[in-house]
């Protein structure tokens, strides 16, 4: 289809907490020019320019899925990555329905961190990827989960200017541990370079995580940078924290606390390994979806068979779908796409359109994309998922053109 073709889908439409049963999806160029009832469209001055795409009677269309958790895939690292390996990865995350992704760091060697930057920085400019998140160094080895406690380190602000400079304004969130020293000085220094703080691998009591998340929110108010999100983030919530305890209750209290009156955003791996269904749920219902990013957190087997693999320096063995570092007891990322994570966290019993608004339409407002992606709306990119009653994929439409 070239740029000038205009094409309309008609289908059931699912975005921004909306469903419309008979829906049109109007697509120019890379833009959704129309989205709504399919009467309306043709009752729409401009309809007859458009030429009917056919998809099955029974389809679905959602917006395609935002990932701002996102170690790798096809065999490609992001935390050590080759031109190649990274080509792989988006490719065939693209072609599995995530339209947006973030590449994910973990924590590794200074250098290896700041060339991983500076190789991702090229394809997050060529508009193959949204942006890098760094998850860490700045973490407790108490909770490290799969990164290498080696490379585990205080914050420090110029290692932090330094990512910067290598990710050429590229990198969009940061993780660390809210226990460790000069806490304050990093939130301001991640805000103040445009980057969004996430709590998360941390064994930090109640007090300091709502410390450190009130004071993200009050910094990134103040900020007040046009598309810029108002909220910090929970990192892979319940993952790599204390567990909740009713005398000692730990981030998980006031992650969730905050999150329910709408000043945190909170990630969940619903992929049905990492967290169990009644979690899934009970979060959803605590807090609401328009507080909830669904991640994947996958890493480089993601889309391959068991066997053997890495996540940045940290050896992998994928057994049964399942990532786990050679100790055997520790998870290492997952293996689920994020179309996957949505559909487990359908079957767990969230809602469609409730579980779709956190796959899109809140990792959006996230990384500064509020006005350009995530939902099915006239204006906005034309980024969409063309899917069966089973929520598995027919087709990805990605800058309005079908990906093969």
């Amino acid at each position: 289809m070239s740029n000038s073709q205009r094409s309309v889908l008609f289908a059931r439409l699912v975005s921004d907490g909306l469903q419309v049963s008979d829906g049109a999806l109007a697509i120019e160029g890379d833009r959704i020019t129309f989205a709504g009832n399919r009467d309306d469209f043709n009752a729409w001055d401009e309809a007859s320019n458009y030429t009917e795409y056919p998809v099955p009677e029974d389809s679905l269309l959602i917006p395609g899925l935002i990932d701002i958790h996102c170690h790798g895939a096809a065999g490609g690292d992001f935390s050590s990555p080759d031109h190649d390996g990274v080509t792989r990865a988006v490719e065939f995350l693209h072609r599995s329905g995530t339209t947006t992704v973030i590449a994910s760091l973990v924590s590794s060697d200074p250098t290896q961190m700041l060339q991983a930057c500076e190789i991702l920085a090229e394809f997050a400019e060529a508009g193959l990827l949204a942006g890098i998140h760094a998850e860490g160094p700045f973490l407790s080895p108490e909770r490290c989960g799969a990164q290498y406690p080696g490379y585990l380190t205080d914050p420090d602000p110029q290692f932090v200017d330094e990512l910067v400079m290598a990710a050429r304004g590229q990198l969009r969130t940061m993780t660390f541990a809210p226990e460790l020293e000069e806490t304050d000085e990093l939130i301001e220094a991640l805000v103040s370079h445009g980057i969004v703080p996430a709590v998360g691998h941390t064994a930090a009591t109640s007090a300091q995580t709502r410390q450190a998340l009130e004071q993200a929110r009050e910094e990134l108010e103040s900020a007040g940078v046009d598309g810029f999100t108002e909220r910090p983030i929970v990192t892979h919530l319940f993952n790599a924290m204390p567990p909740l305890h009713h005398r000692d209750p730990g981030p998980v209290a006031a992650a969730l606390e905050l999150a329910a009156n709408d000043n945190a955003i909170l990630e969940l791996i619903a992929d049905g390994v990492h967290l169990a269904d009644d979690t899934v749920r009970m979060v959803f219902a605590l807090v609401g979806a328009k507080n909830i990013a669904l991640v994947s957190d996958s890493m480089a087997a993601t889309g391959l068979a068991d066997g053997q693999y890495i996540l940045g320096p940290a050896a992998v063995q994928v057994s049964n779908g399942q990532a786990m570092l050679n100790n055997g007891t520790t998870l290492a990322g997952s293996t689920a796409t994020l179309l996957q994570v949505l559909r487990q966290t359908v079957a767990s019993g969230v809602p469609l359109v409730r579980a779709v608004v956190s796959a899109t339409k809140v990792p959006a407002e996230l990384i500064g994309l509020a006005d350009e992606a995530g939902r099915l709306h006239q204006g906005f990119v034309a980024d969409l998922l063309v899917l069966d009653p089973e929520l598995e994929l027919r087709q990805v439409w990605r800058n309005g053109q079908p990906v093969d």
